[in-house]
């Protein structure tokens, strides 16, 4: 067990025992989804606060996460894994005085857009060095036409998550396991579960090859050669 893990276990439970996982797994899990109820309730009081001071139109308000987190999804824990129920943030702007109540985007969007983003509604300078965008248009309904249409990610291994990066774009979603050099593909659009690795389809070589391209250029993009 995890040194932070503030609960002793049960003097009557084996590690690595069925009924030890059933106990470890109610009381991890209990005790994050009393975190979220618990953000809930706050995040609600504070916006409570903001609508009643008189400050909403004039404050924006930004919700995000980290990772996503397994909660048994695929047999899995932890939050570094590429599929969705990970890759995937929250992402949630109000802004009454710029931003149309209710709108939903879809474009591919970073958290390296974060902070250019904070700076352009701060009105100040967005370094040279940044490797995301500001997504204010976005938000506003105006999409650059020079926008991404990919988005790349790269975990490089701990806590039991093999090291891995990939591609995802609107259509096919590409997983390399360098380490153990084993790849996945999902078609997102019929397969949003991901539950059928199609990478060995010979049917599909041309789409690899092309994901596989677009995964080398956003490697050397974002981190060199």
């Amino acid at each position: 067990m995890p040194a932070h893990f503030n609960k002793e276990v049960p003097e009557n439970l084996k590690l690595g025992t069925k009924d030890y996982k059933n106990w470890a797994y109610q009381t991890f899990f209990k005790g994050y989804l009393r975190l979220v109820a618990a953000l809930d309730k706050n995040i609600g009081d504070l916006l409570d606060y903001v609508d009643q001071s008189g400050l909403a139109e004039n404050t924006i308000v930004i919700y995000t996460s980290d990772n996503g987190f397994f909660l048994g999804d695929f047999g899995l824990f932890n939050k570094m894994w590429m599929y969705e129920e990970s890759l995937r943030l929250p992402l949630m702007v109000r802004f009454p005085d710029e931003i149309k109540s209710r709108t939903v985007n879809n474009d591919f969007v970073s958290i390296l857009d974060f902070a250019p983003t904070f700076l352009d509604y701060a009105e100040a300078d967005v370094h040279k060095d940044f490797q995301g965008k500001s997504i204010r248009s976005i938000l506003n309904g105006k999409t650059p036409a020079d926008w991404r249409n990919a988005h790349y990610y790269h975990y490089y291994g701990q806590y039991d998550v093999p090291a891995h990066y990939g591609v995802r774009n609107s259509s096919y979603k590409l997983i390399h396991y360098y380490e153990e050099d084993s790849w996945e593909l999902f078609d997102m659009k019929n397969d949003p579960g991901e539950l059928k690795n199609l990478y060995y389809q010979p049917e599909l070589s041309q789409t690899i090859e092309k994901m596989k391209s677009v995964l080398n250029d956003l490697q050397k993009q974002y981190e060199g050669e």
